[in-house]
């Protein structure tokens, strides 16, 4: 069965601490070149727990940058600050941010749940069990892998269509066949609001 929306009370709970989390380390990284370094005993036990998150700049309505982590490797304040420093500096696809970038940008952050296997024997079979608007995507062909959140759903609503910009952005290619060892998985995601920069003061 296919997971529902996520209601995940710490992104709740905890939105706009988590993006001024962020926040500061984005300030951090314009004064010093690295991301904030907060200690455990500095912040909210609550996320201190292994998490995985994405955060997402935007400039104007454009997106300015976004990095995340797949697997919940490190505790979720970590995460957050790490993920908004390369989000920030370490986007290729973008220069890096300003002192002037920061008047329009807006943060956003993706808390991601587990990651659930999608039992698959080809691609039709992947294409009737995806969930617009709710599911996030990877897949995977050994070193190869892509992902996408489910935000994008908002840009491709047709799960063909969704699908085959997951597998061009990941370099595979476009054939539907399903080669050995291919796999799929889906993820929910907590969603903490963008909120502007110059608000998180």
């Amino acid at each position: 069965m296919a997971p529902g929306p996520s209601t995940d009370p710490l992104a709740e709970e905890h939105a706009t601490a988590l993006l001024r989390l962020a926040a500061r380390s984005i300030r951090h990284g314009l004064a010093h070149g690295a991301p904030w370094a907060c200690g455990l005993a500095d912040i909210d036990p609550a996320w201190h727990a292994p998490r995985a998150t994405f955060v997402t700049l935007e400039s104007t309505g454009a997106l300015r940058g976004c990095i995340g982590s797949i697997l919940p490797r490190r505790p979720l304040a970590h995460d957050v600050v790490e993920n908004a420093f390369a989000a920030a500096f370490r986007d290729t696809r973008f220069s890096p941010v300003t002192e002037q970038d920061c008047a329009t940008l807006e943060i956003s952050i993706s808390v991601l749940g587990p990651l659930s296997p999608i039992p698959v024997q080809h691609e039709e079979d992947l294409l009737a069990q995806l969930v617009p608007n709710v599911d996030g995507l990877i897949i995977a062909d050994g070193y190869r892998r892509s992902v996408f959140l489910p935000q994008v759903w908002q840009q491709l609503p047709k799960p063909k269509d969704f699908l085959v910009a997951l597998k061009r952005k990941g370099g595979f290619s476009d054939d539907p066949s399903w080669p050995p060892g291919f796999s799929a998985q889906r993820f929910s995601v907590s969603e903490v609001p963008a909120r502007a920069m110059v608000e998180l003061s």
